[in-house]
């Protein structure tokens, strides 16, 4: 099996498939922290488009954590995209969820002041933005990512990424207007064996990549 040498490597491999595939309008690169960066890096750089973070938490259920409920995405204003199953089987209010809610979007603001010294998201509106992370497994955080982009009125959306499987991009089709994925194996095990140096992507390795060359061009404000 062949595999990426790490995710600078399949963001240089995506940036060449992605420059191929233009002309792009007013193209924004969202990057989904932490594993995102490295790969969006390059292709924002390509590009010539500014490099923003678009952080996705899971709201865990009462009780158990790690069942998610639903999902909160930053924004210029916060979106929620709520499991409508989950909420069902377990008899759960949006409004039982509150706290768990609260506490995600205090990650959230914790995290982005952290990487981004406080400044605001890049508007969408209007602009090819180009969705990236470092490789899709079950598609359940990218699904919540992509429908709270949909909502900020982008021209288009691509979801960009080095790997995935079949059925996941096929269930994620629907959201978006194109798909460039460089490898869908059969059968797909995990997203980090495609990769020969998979290591976590520390906060200050997020820091320096959205320092270098700035997060957006020179003049670039929010809507």
């Amino acid at each position: 099996m062949e595999r990426f040498a790490d995710r600078a490597q399949a963001g240089e491999l995506l940036a060449e498939r992605l420059a191929a595939q233009g002309p792009w309008s007013q193209p924004v690169v969202l990057a989904l922290p932490r594993g995102g960066v490295p790969v969006a890096r390059p292709v924002a750089d390509r590009l010539g488009a500014p490099l923003d973070l678009l952080m996705v938490r899971k709201i865990g259920t009462p009780g158990n954590p790690e069942l998610a409920a639903g999902a909160v995405v930053d924004g210029p204003a916060h979106e929620v995209v709520w499991n409508e199953d989950v909420l069902r089987a377990l008899g759960l209010e949006e409004s039982d969820l509150e706290p768990a809610l609260r506490h995600e979007l205090e990650v959230i603001e914790h995290r982005r002041r952290e990487y981004l010294d406080d400044r605001p998201p890049v508007p969408l509106e209007g602009r090819d933005v180009i969705v990236v992370d470092d490789g899709i497994a079950t598609g359940a955080t990218m699904r919540a990512a992509l429908k709270a982009v949909q909502r900020r009125k982008p021209a288009s959306v691509t979801l960009a990424v080095p790997v995935a499987p079949a059925d996941t991009l096929a269930a994620l089709r629907p959201l978006v207007d194109r798909v460039v994925c460089l490898r869908v194996p059969q059968p797909f095990h995990a997203v980090g064996l495609h990769y020969v140096d998979f290591s976590q992507t520390s906060d200050e390795e997020v820091r320096r990549l959205l320092a270098q060359g700035g997060t957006r061009p020179k003049g670039e404000g929010t809507a």
